[in-house]
């Protein structure tokens, strides 16, 4: 499916220690091209730069905050409609957060705040960022605040203010292996498929893999393949939506057998032409003994 999509710049502002760097990974997820700590004044530059029917590229999420010239910020407002102008729609988020909070995670962190120099306290340069920051929170569309969020409740803030409280599509990744070989670190799903009927031990099978029909037949005509790829794909469908509800942006569901050629191989193809066959346009698979 290959909507076009209205090219978007996207302005994360705020205070440091709010959340900000979570909002661009987040916005990245999503597909947004991605800058941090842009010098403001360039920002027209960038857009000038991008070409809009790349679909790749029409969506851009930029953090501008105090690590800018102040000169800068305060002619953000400016800025703003030159990009319009370049025919991108803007949104400006800012995103606050309590002092006693700041305060609290900068100690946590052991991070420093960019305006603590000269040995300013933390609240000054608080404080400070605070004064700076008032023309980008003054044309902001959105404010966040993250005093009370963890980072999975902000991200999930973001998600919903960016799609109006849509599900988050998650890409599905389904994998073959081989146990000899290791099971992959990154599955967050693994279903161990060697009790299912070997087609190695069959000589005309033995030579093909599970991406071949005859392998393929192989297992649907087997009673047993048939009952577990229901009970994996149903399992699959009924808690897919729950992760498309919270902040996940992918799922790795891994199958394995003994040598990652036959059963684990039909199980990941199969379930891809399922998930596919609903629509989705984010099914992978990747066969690793294969490739």
């Amino acid at each position: 499916m290959n909507t076009k999509q209205a090219s978007t710049v996207i302005i994360v502002s705020g205070l440091s220690g709010s959340g900000k760097s979570v909002a661009l990974r987040t916005l990245e997820d999503l597909g947004y091209y991605c800058v941090d700590n842009l010098p403001a004044s360039l920002l027209p530059a960038l857009v000038a730069n991008i070409d809009q029917g790349d679909v790749r590229r029409n969506r851009i999420a930029v953090s501008i905050d105090v690590r800018n010239m102040t000169n800068d910020l305060s002619l953000i407002g400016q800025l703003l409609s030159q990009v319009n102008q370049a025919g991108f729609s803007t949104q400006l988020a800012f995103f606050d957060t309590d002092d006693a909070v700041l305060i609290k995670r900068f100690s946590d962190t052991r991070r420093r705040h960019p305006l603590s120099m000269n040995g300013r306290p933390l609240s000054d340069a608080i404080a400070a960022e605070r004064k700076q920051l008032r023309p980008l929170a003054a044309l902001a569309d959105w404010v966040i605040d993250t005093s009370q969020m963890n980072v999975h409740q902000l991200r999930k803030r973001v998600l919903d203010e960016v799609q109006g409280h849509a599900k988050n599509p998650v890409s599905l990744l389904f994998e073959s292996f081989a146990y000899k070989k290791g099971v992959p670190a990154d599955a967050d799903f693994v279903f161990d498929t060697r009790c299912l009927p070997n087609p190695h031990w069959v000589p005309a099978l033995r030579p093909l893999s599970g991406k071949d029909q005859a392998v393929q037949d192989y297992f649907a005509a087997d009673g047993m393949s048939r009952d577990y790829l229901k009970q994996v794909m149903d399992f699959i469908d009924t808690w897919l939506p729950r992760f498309e509800s919270e902040t996940r942006s992918y799922l790795t569901v891994a199958f394995g057998c003994t040598g990652g050629r036959h059963r684990s191989v039909y199980l990941a193809e199969t379930l891809a032409k399922h998930f596919n066959g609903l629509g989705r346009d984010k099914v992978m698979v990747y066969h690793r003994e294969l490739e």
